[in-house]
């Protein structure tokens, strides 16, 4: 477990289990900074990459790495089980519609959790610093060489209110434009594509009013991340909303 920057107790919690738990421990408030720590201090593969606010056990863990032992299998994610309960409407509508998007229900990304085995991590390891990550992760692998595992489930913990949402799509949305500027980054292929949600209207018509909201939350998601790199200001917005459960 990597702590990297933190101010409460985590650190402290984590480390009270014991061996097998090992904690690291590193200043800087980076997700990028703690991959590359953790990956110094791990030794072994299979290799399981968990952020910090999602839930899975370790039968979870175990059905990834019996994915990975499948032949031309390098990188495997659970089924993601979002957690919506309480949630406002449209943060439900959203992610009724996001959840049924091909890249979605295909990709490794928005999982929390993605495990690689030996010659996934080296593709992993060869990746820039971006903000999208587990994007990138997904997208440096083929379609056949990735699996998402029906055995396997990890609990994500959506935004608590509209603006939390906002927030966290305008971050996505910087991050999917990051990937195509940055050198050596896989390109943002996983892109909502209008086609996917007209069939989605087409196939269950009472879907429509869904669609619309995404695709207004979406845009204004596009909109945000375009000024404010205009302004020069692409900051993480990260959700904290959803770290609480």
């Amino acid at each position: 477990m990597v702590a990297n920057g933190c101010t409460d107790d985590t650190a402290e919690v984590a480390a009270a289990f014991g061996p097998p738990v090992r904690v690291v421990s590193i200043p800087v408030a980076s997700k990028t900074a703690a991959l590359a720590a953790g990956d110094r201090a791990a030794s072994g593969f299979p290799r399981c990459y968990v952020d910090a606010d999602v839930e899975t056990g370790a039968g979870d863990i175990r059905a990834l790495a019996a994915a990975l032992a499948q032949p031309g299998v390098l990188a495997a994610g659970p089924q993601r089980v979002l957690g919506l309960a309480g949630r406002p409407w449209p943060v439900r509508w959203y992610y009724d519609v996001w959840s049924r998007l091909p890249e979605v229900r295909e990709g490794l990304f928005g999982r929390g959790v993605v495990a690689v085995a030996g010659p996934g991590h080296q593709r992993v390891a060869s990746l820039p610093p971006v903000m999208s990550d587990d994007l990138a992760m997904s997208l440096v692998f083929a379609p056949g060489e990735r699996r998402v595992v029906p055995a396997a489930r990890a609990v994500v913990h959506t935004p608590r209110t509209g603006a939390d949402l906002l927030r966290r799509r305008v971050r996505a949305a910087q991050g999917v434009t990051e990937l195509g500027r940055v050198p050596g980054a896989p390109g943002a292929s996983a892109r909502t594509r209008l086609p996917d949600l007209a069939a989605m209207v087409h196939a269950r018509p009472l879907l429509a009013p869904r669609v619309a909201l995404f695709l207004a939350v979406a845009l204004a998601a596009r909109l945000a991340a375009r000024r404010a790199a205009a302004r020069g200001h692409a900051g993480w917005l990260r959700d904290e909303s959803s770290r609480g459960g």
